[in-house]
């Protein structure tokens, strides 16, 4: 039972091909596959429906910040076709999902959280300090509502991490469990087998929308940190 589960885990971990790791090789991708717009006047298919995309969910994500908070813009579009393309990829065969691991979702929570913690101290410390402690608290529960939501405060660069490699993790074992008994039952039961394997259809289906969707509240949440501190 233990190895099985070390065997399931096993994907997660990075692999190496020449002694380089193929996680590093998983980071530069995402780049590599965005469309360059050209100089013509025209741009390809690809290009405009890059634009398209980038625009409309630029225009959803920051109306409701003030304009202060409009440069950010870069950032987190920069961020949301980042974790989109990563998420995407690692849904291929014989390919690596660096969000699948911890320590990178936290390595980009953190510091962006942080970001925008810094902002609202610097800019509005009063206000940044009032959500500490809510307005017409009884004097004897002052201090523990102050320990309470500095540790909620605290834990949410943790917690945005955390969802996104749980939720992807997750749906990864889900088909790689999903498809080994397809696997294992294939000559024994046929019929089984196909009907297993329509369900692993509709569960890759859902694991793409899984992978969009999480890399959007990614960028949705560290837009209303933002929006608090702004």
């Amino acid at each position: 039972m233990f190895s099985l589960t070390l065997s399931l885990f096993e994907q997660f971990t990075s692999p190496e091909f020449l002694g380089i790791p193929l996680a590093v090789v998983a980071l530069c991708l995402p780049w590599l596959l965005c469309p360059v717009p050209s100089n013509r006047w025209l741009g390809s298919r690809m290009v405009t429906l890059q634009g398209w995309f980038i625009s409309r969910f630029t225009n959803q994500l920051f109306m409701p910040l003030k304009s202060s908070g409009h440069k950010w813009a870069l950032l987190f579009m920069t961020l949301m076709t980042f974790l989109l393309i990563m998420n995407l990829m690692g849904l291929l065969p014989y390919t690596f999902t660096p969000t699948t691991q911890p320590e990178l979702n936290l390595a980009l929570a953190l510091p962006l959280w942080l970001m925008t913690v810094v902002i609202g101290f610097r800019n509005q410390p009063t206000h940044a300090l009032g959500h500490l402690l809510p307005e017409g608290t009884p004097t004897l529960l002052v201090p523990v509502l102050i320990i309470i939501e500095s540790i909620s405060l605290v834990i949410r660069p943790i917690a945005l991490g955390v969802r996104l490699t749980a939720n992807l993790t997750a749906g990864h074992l889900l088909i790689h469990l999903v498809s080994s008994g397809v696997f294992n039952i294939l000559n024994t039961m046929p019929a089984v087998a196909f009907l297993t394997f329509v369900l692993l259809l509709i569960l890759i289906l859902l694991e793409v929308a899984v992978a969009m969707i999480q890399a959007y509240v990614f960028v949705l949440l560290l837009s209303l940190y933002l929006q608090e501190n702004i």
